[in-house]
């Protein structure tokens, strides 16, 4: 339910300016992709109403161009390689710079980092407001490319984003923190920064995410109707009570015509009926 709350609130925000709206599967950490998921995802958006104005890409069918991204920063003297593990780092709340001038320990595999300096990023974003971080002192030393030869998320999307001319980026509250990092690495690669928005988080009375708990709602094609207007209510729209007898396009249309992301709220002071 999270999730279709977070796709609901891109949707309706590219749909209500005319926009495009686009689908990327985020599948670089191959160790880790179920076989199927991705197509299944793609179904239940399709069920419930989504429709996506280009070809779904694949980020796993994209790695010469996060390469390229690469060597241009590396031929900068921007990056440098590290040796160090994560159970070395483990007790380390930012990464403390121990590879910058040669890899700690020759010989070991090592992860590309790219060389981030005191800076501080700030940005306006559509639903949180004023945002402020020092990179440096947030995380040091980014991981652009890990010991595995995997392209880190945080390379990826920039790279991408820039190359299918995303202006808009409508996403979940957990990513705030990781985003004046991507606006560092647009800056260090001359991209452009697109405009943001951060909707909250489904959440726990104690804070943790519901989707990550024993009680997170699962989507069912069925009840496509029902779950969109329970997620229309907590994006302030405030469905009326007919709209459960209207077609999927014909309540998707209205949900359109209501948004208005300034009632976004910046947290949620509820959780869902159960």
């Amino acid at each position: 339910m999270g999730s279709l709350y977070t796709a609901a609130a891109s949707y309706l925000d590219a749909r209500a300016s005319g926009g495009r709206w686009l689908v990327r599967v985020e599948d670089l950490d191959t160790p880790r992709v179920v076989p199927g998921s991705a197509a299944g995802i793609l179904r239940t958006l399709s069920r419930f109403g989504f429709e996506w104005d280009e070809e779904a890409v694949r980020q796993s069918d994209r790695t010469e161009r996060y390469e390229a991204a690469l060597e241009a920063l590396r031929s900068r003297g921007l990056t440098f390689e590290c040796s160090c593990s994560r159970s070395q780092l483990a007790d380390e709340e930012r990464y403390p710079g121990h590879c910058r001038k040669n890899p700690l320990v020759a010989g070991l595999p090592t992860a590309t980092r790219l060389r981030v300096d005191p800076c501080h990023i700030q940005f306006t974003d559509r639903i949180q407001g004023a945002f402020r971080q020092d990179v440096a002192a947030a995380v040091g030393d980014m991981v652009l490319r890990r010991r595995d030869r995997l392209f880190a998320y945080v390379l990826a999307v920039v790279v991408d984003d820039a190359a299918q001319g995303v202006t808009h980026v409508v996403r979940g509250a957990d990513l705030l923190d990781n985003t004046p990092r991507q606006i560092h690495l647009q800056r260090l690669l001359e991209l452009e920064q697109p405009i943001y928005a951060h909707v909250p988080l489904l959440t726990e009375p104690d804070g943790k995410k519901l989707a990550k708990s024993s009680r997170s709602v699962h989507l069912e094609a069925g009840l496509a109707l029902p779950q969109l207007i329970r997620v229309w209510d907590l994006l302030n729209l405030s469905p009326p009570l007919d709209l459960r007898d209207a077609a999927i396009p014909e309540a998707w249309a209205w949900a359109i015509g209501r948004w208005d992301i300034s009632r976004v709220p910046k947290r949620l002071t509820r959780l869902l009926d159960r």
